[in-house]
């Protein structure tokens, strides 16, 4: 499962001037579309604004972004694509010049998983870095190991991969954002998809942790909705090695197909379900915390498998782009999530012509909607500089930021695995959540 890791979990860095050239040599484009908000008047999560350790910290003219991501632990190979997109965003804003009218700064950390505490080591650091903007977790389970110190320190926290529903309403002063929509949506996606294939007696096996625990919630709702049944759906825990059990408890259920949402931990499950049992591999559903290029199976193991992932499909220019960063990238999973993260904190920052982790919590929401689109982050700065509104729609989708800090519709890719065990697009559902 494990695809890079980063040479230094401490590593602090700015893109070099080569890298810049090779990303913006080729003059390639972002097939984004970008548009205005409000003005700066709109404030992060909704919630009246309180004091805060950094609440009142000043503009210091140094746009500084870190990085909570996975460079060990279950979600490993979600780290490369997450880190190639924050690192394809930094050259782009500083590609921009003057135009940006602060330095940049980029200090990245592991986010373990929650089976240690790196996570909460990593945010210690960046907070006292003075970092005004925090990419991470991908884990919703790590990113509440850390959430309240992050928060509460009055810098903005905006993850890229974050998923379950309990984000949504958390107490946050309005400094939580994430730019992958709730599970709400990808359950109902999922749920869907295994009806819409014939099959009615559905089986889950899901990690027992927030991301899991909200998955399964909204894939049962949507199957029951559509006239199916949940035969069994039975947890284990991150730390779990063995499944064995899990797995016969949810075959004799009379699951006809098989729901696994899991991290790393379905490098175990798939040879047990499908090479031991012979469940056949056509009939289990993957989410985007194991839709994986990584795995080592037997050929024609996971062969019509099928699985789901918040974000529209990573277009050929993006995943070109993001190959010059790193060309050793075999998934993109929330590459383009993690770079519209840190666009959207640098419009932002333009916006309000301050820097502070408070102007920019300000005004998110507001370049995120209602405003004149723009496919790039040099176009959304022209836009500001002549004094209009934006409204950002990044290469994961059109984000539309509410008051809680997350998006309200998005897209939902659908992937198909072949005989070589790699996934393909199907299709990308589109949906609101607020519907």
């Amino acid at each position: 499962m494990s695809a890079f890791v980063r040479a230094s979990a401490s590593r602090s860095k700015a893109v070099s001037t080569g890298l810049k050239a090779l990303a913006f040599g080729a003059g390639v484009l972002l097939l984004a579309s970008c548009a205005s908000g409000n003005g700066g008047s709109e404030t992060g999560s909704g919630n009246e604004e309180t004091s805060s350790p950094a609440a009142d910290r000043p503009a210091d003219g140094v746009f500084s972004v870190g990085t909570i991501l996975p460079q060990t632990g279950s979600l490993e190979f979600l780290g490369p694509p997450e880190f190639a997109g924050v690192d394809l965003a930094i050259a782009d804003i500083e590609a921009a010049g003057d135009a940006f009218p602060f330095s940049v700064e980029n200090n990245d950390r592991d986010s373990g998983d929650t089976t240690t505490d790196t996570a909460t080591l990593s945010a210690e650091e960046l907070i006292g870095l003075n970092t005004d903007v925090i990419v991470g977790a991908a884990s919703s389970g790590v990113s509440f190991t850390f959430i309240d110190a992050v928060t509460g320190a009055g810098i903005v926290q905006i993850s890229p991969a974050n998923t379950s529903p309990d984000f949504s309403e958390y107490d946050d002063d309005g400094y939580y954002w994430r730019t992958a929509p709730s599970d709400v949506l990808q359950g109902r996606v999922l749920g869907n998809l295994i009806t819409g294939d014939g099959f009615a007696n559905v089986g889950i096996i899901y990690l027992n942790d927030p991301y899991g625990i909200g998955l399964t919630e909204n894939a049962t709702e949507a199957i029951e909705a559509a006239g199916g049944a949940v035969t069994a759906a039975v947890t284990f825990n991150e730390n779990e090695t063995q499944f064995a059990g899990i797995v016969d408890e949810v075959l004799a259920s009379g699951a006809e197909a098989i729901a696994v949402i899991a991290f790393d931990q379905t490098a175990s499950i798939i040879p047990e379900l499908v090479n031991t049992q012979g469940f056949p591999g056509n009939a289990v559903y993957f989410v985007d915390g194991n839709l994986s290029n990584s795995y080592e199976f037997e050929p024609g193991t996971l062969e019509g498998a099928k699985g789901t992932l918040p974000g529209n499909f990573a277009s050929a220019e993006f995943q070109s782009r993001l190959l010059e960063i790193d060309p050793s990238l075999t998934d993109f999973s929330y590459s383009a999530e993690s770079y519209d993260a840190v666009i959207l904190s640098a419009l932002a920052a333009v916006q309000a012509d301050d820097d502070s982790p408070k102007a920019i919590r300000d005004n998110l929401e507001s370049v995120s909607k209602d405003g004149t689109k723009c496919e790039t982050f040099q176009a959304c700065l022209d836009l500001l500089a002549n004094g209009e509104d934006i409204d950002y729609d990044g290469p994961s989708g059109p984000i539309t930021f509410d008051e809680n800090g997350d998006p309200t519709e998005a897209y939902i890719g659908i992937y198909q695995y072949g005989a070589d065990n790699k996934y393909t697009p199907l299709n990308a559902e589109f949906g609101s959540l607020n519907e």
